[in-house]
């Protein structure tokens, strides 16, 4: 048994114990996360009563992959920028490969990335980079806290020695020296959190709403805000009053080139380097899953570091666009639409862009028929094929509508990278029983184990 499995028994017979047993604490814990914002609404919180457990080992080693990942998609960046040929490879609309080509005044690729990891007996996948910063990196930090206060948690405590990763001050830190590199002078510069609101909605997010709260308690002056609401006036990104030193901008380029174009006030600014935007446009090449296609192409990454390499090779699962073309796999030279045909139960279907409401197609949950429609449909859209990674699965409680439930959840480890360096993660859960997509997943409580007390 593992040290972690260990640890996650001794939790388990807690809340089978008579002072858990009658959940009044997760009745507490719910109100006092509602109270904060944290449930209910857009949230991503799911109301889980166990924390995500680690060790220390598998932090470190999450952190050194992911280290030598990034570098390698930093190479991968700066080789699609200047060779026409890999940039069409990554199947960039017209606009994202024009914003890919400014120089945002700074030389970071990324100021803040999220992974998506699978993390699961000594084996490490990476799914999915996701630029425009960490998503839940403020509420997932509240969450920890909270959770870290539970009666359950103290008493568990006793037996384990436990560490939160918390990403915030790291995420400001990072904004900041991002705006020093950029040339910016102001002691306390102004922050702008831009994110596209979605439709019949008037609230903006409530992580959001959460790191405005963090950073003017710092001392730097922020504001929420929809890209409707600037404007370029005097050489300087504004709203009124408000003018703007920093952007972090939580919208992606597909959907902002959804309702505006390269005339608007943020894509000005940006141009004519008079406002630092973090991520920079040219951040997004990372978001395409085609940066899978190009990292597992030995003819590019050939010349790479030997430790770049290796990190892809253990990695990053194999992944091509899917186009009707002849490509290598495992060193065999194969007609890609035929081998998707006929390799349905160790293959997946997933849209080039993250962004919308397409969700992955995986070969084997779904029969002859209607794998064969979905290859017909990543033909004539822009999708990628990727070799099959299990899921990690764990037996989690859950607390609902009063009740408490005990469900496989598919456990998603995601690396908060800052400027190169992994910093924090977060969990994120989703129903391992469901076939196609579940409401049934969110953030979870993350701790590093880092032994017995």
């Amino acid at each position: 048994m593992t040290h972690c499995q260990e640890a996650i028994n001794r939790y388990q017979k807690l809340l089978e114990s008579p002072p858990f047993q009658d959940l009044g604490w997760a009745e507490e814990l719910e109100q006092r996360l509602r109270a904060k914002g944290l449930l209910g609404g857009r949230s991503p919180v799911l109301p889980v009563l166990r924390p995500h457990l680690i060790t220390r080992r598998q932090f470190e080693d999450l952190a050194s992959a992911s280290t030598a990942l990034l570098s390698a998609i930093e190479r991968v960046k700066k080789l699609v920028l200047t060779n026409p040929a890999l940039l069409a490879r990554m199947e960039l609309l017209p606009a994202e490969k024009m914003l890919a080509t400014v120089d945002p005044g700074y030389p970071f690729s990324s100021v803040a990335t999220r992974l998506d990891a699978h993390l699961n007996n000594g084996s490490l996948y990476f799914t999915q980079f996701r630029v425009g910063a960490p998503a839940g990196v403020a509420t997932s930090e509240a969450l920890t806290d909270l959770f870290e206060n539970t009666a359950i948690m103290r008493e568990f405590s006793q037996r384990y020695r436990l560490t939160k990763v918390s990403g915030v001050k790291h995420l400001l830190n990072a904004l900041l020296q991002a705006y020093r590199v950029f040339g910016g002078r102001e002691p306390k510069p102004r922050i702008a959190i831009v994110e596209v609101l979605p439709p019949f909605q008037n609230r903006h997010t409530d992580e959001y709403l959460l790191l405005a709260e963090y950073f003017r308690r710092e001392g730097y002056p922020t504001e929420v805000l929809s890209p409707d609401q600037l404007e370029y006036r005097g050489k300087r990104l504004r709203k009124g009053d408000f003018v703007i030193d920093i952007v972090y901008r939580k919208v992606t380029v597909q959907e902002f080139l959804m309702r505006y174009d390269l005339t608007h006030p943020l894509v000005r600014a940006y141009r004519e380097g008079t406002v630092c935007v973090a991520n920079s446009f040219r951040a997004e090449l990372a978001y395409k899953r085609a940066i899978f296609e190009l990292l597992t192409d030995e003819r590019i990454t050939a010349s790479f570091p030997a430790a770049e390499r290796k990190a892809i090779a253990q990695h990053i699962p194999w992944t091509r666009v899917v186009a009707p073309v002849r490509t290598t796999y495992r060193g065999e030279t194969i007609d890609l639409p035929e081998f998707i045909l006929k390799n349905r139960e160790r293959l997946v279907l997933r849209p080039n862009d993250p962004t919308g409401d397409r969700h992955p197609i995986y070969g084997w949950q779904t029969d002859e028929v209607t794998w064969e429609r979905a290859l017909q449909t990543a033909l004539r859209e822009v999708y990628v094929v990727q070799e099959r990674v299990d899921p990690t699965v764990q037996t989690f409680p859950i607390y609902r509508y009063g009740t408490l439930l005990t469900k496989p959840m598919a456990v998603e480890v995601q690396p908060h990278v800052y400027l190169g360096e992994v910093q924090a993660c977060s969990t994120w859960l989703s129903d391992a029983s469901a076939r196609t997509f579940s409401s049934l997943c969110g953030l979870a409580p993350t701790f590093i184990l880092e032994g017995k007390a």
